[in-house]
């Protein structure tokens, strides 16, 4: 399933029959602090988010990763709080909680029982104000970002081949940096940066609530003013484009790590989705991504791993919504006995099969009618209908236009299929990242600095 198709099939399915006008609904607090709230009676809980619109493309060089960094801080003293008690708090109110960073976002969740909810909304509009950070608490939380980096990134050969990709495929554009940040970065990196970042970019003006569950909307608004609405408004940074410069040909990176495996990943740039109602270009390479990896049926799968069988594995995945650049990606590992030449080769040839004949009618029907229906089985999650919400909001799009994305999606012709797989594959605009397997050394495990948290 892939991103722009699940993303609206999520709440489609979830509001249908009821538009999506009636509800969520939605407010803005004097300070700039909008407030959307679906009501969802199905349980007794309630999903409380605070989405902020920054980040790791707002950071600038030598920072990298600041965004997430203050991410694990937000866990600790508040002026309120000590270290570790809004976590007890949740915990004892029967709820969990968690945050994530992205290349366009960071957001805070809690799920708890709905009685909770006024005591989450009250935690969270705590540390959007009163984050105490100091020089102690950054130097031990550092190292466990670090240590984090070292598990998910220095450790996984397939993701640094993606953070090649990235840094290969993206010059000027900030999405050539790592979310987590580069490692020199963080180790350079100090509790005055995370302070910065939290002055600049923490302001309610430059975030919105999302609350889903068993609640009423006309209370969550109350509560909302109450908790969030003294905060002050301040101005934000100046956000300059930084658009990428066009690809003048074919780009290269090989990366070697210790592997069993040769990983192969193509990227080509791609158009994202700014005018929901005007586009079309994006639906139609979301389906394209479903017909070539959306099912078990799907062509990567059909053809070359269970056909021709050179490929051990091979996906494809573009997603059009985000504030950035888009990309549209290819990726597999080679069977036994065949290359990494071998799977480009069949890669790029399923995709000319699709510039030359097309997809039919019936192939068609199938991708829609199964991403749709992927998504039935999420109708009860409060936390993917905010999260559905947010992430939509986040690229700059609206709420309101969920159900519309749906409905473009299922006006995708086959001919538009067709036509974006001979409009955007081109060499001119294609990055490729290989994976050279290393000998994989028995080692012995590194002290661990802390857990993890995501």
């Amino acid at each position: 399933m892939k991103p722009l198709l699940a993303a609206c099939a999520v709440l489609a399915v979830a509001v249908s029959p009821a538009p999506t006008l009636a509800n969520p609904f939605e407010t803005t607090l004097a300070n700039g602090l909008r407030v959307i709230v679906k009501e969802d009676r199905r349980a007794p809980t309630a999903v409380h988010m605070v989405w902020y619109r920054a980040g790791s493309m707002d950071e600038k060089d030598g920072t990298s990763g600041v965004a997430h960094a203050l991410e694990h801080l937000m866990f600790k003293a508040t002026r309120n709080l000590r270290p570790g008690e809004f976590n007890r708090r949740v915990a004892e109110a029967g709820g969990r909680d968690n945050a994530f960073t992205s290349r366009d976002y960071t957001a805070y969740f809690q799920i708890v029982p709905k009685g909770a909810l006024p005591e989450m909304m009250k935690l969270e509009a705590d540390r959007m104000a009163n984050l105490k950070l100091d020089a102690t608490e950054f130097a031990s939380e550092i190292k466990v970002v670090m240590e984090e980096r070292r598990l998910r990134t220095d450790d996984n050969p397939q993701a640094l081949v993606h953070e090649a990709l990235n840094s290969a495929m993206f010059q000027a554009h900030p999405y050539r940096r790592p979310i987590i940040g580069w490692m020199d970065d963080l180790e350079h990196m100090t509790w005055q940066d995370a302070r910065d970042w939290y002055r600049q970019w923490y302001a309610p003006n430059n975030a919105y609530v999302v609350v889903v569950g068993d609640v009423d909307h006309r209370e969550v608004f109350r509560l909302a003013q109450k908790f969030y609405g003294s905060h002050k408004t301040h101005a934000l940074p100046e956000r300059k484009p930084q658009n990428e410069p066009e690809q003048a040909g074919i780009r290269r990176v090989s990366v070697k790590a210790p592997a069993k495996l040769p990983y192969l990943a193509m990227a080509w740039k791609m158009p994202r989705l700014r005018d929901v109602q005007k586009d079309r270009d994006p639906y139609a390479l979301d389906v394209l991504a479903s017909v070539l990896d959306g099912h078990d049926a799907s062509r990567f799968a059909r053809n070359l791993v269970r056909g021709s069988r050179v490929a051990q594995s091979a996906g494809a995945g573009y997603d059009g919504t985000l504030r950035g650049e888009a990309s549209f990606v290819v990726d597999g590992q080679p069977a036994e006995g065949k290359t990494i030449a071998d799977l480009e080769a069949a890669l790029r040839a399923e995709i000319k099969r699709i510039q030359d004949e097309g997809v039919s009618a019936e192939e068609l029907d199938r991708v829609k009618i199964q991403s749709i229906a992927a998504q039935v089985y999420k109708r009860d999650s409060l936390m993917a209908q905010a999260m559905e919400i947010g992430g939509i909001e986040a690229a700059g799009q609206s709420w309101r236009d969920i159900d519309l994305l749906l409905e473009k999606l299922k006006s995708v012709t086959a001919d538009e299929v067709r036509a974006v797989a001979r409009k955007y594959f081109k060499d001119d605009t294609l990055t490729i990242a290989v994976l050279d397997p290393q000998p994989v050394e028995q080692t012995k495990p590194r002290k661990s600095f802390g857990a993890v948290r995501h």
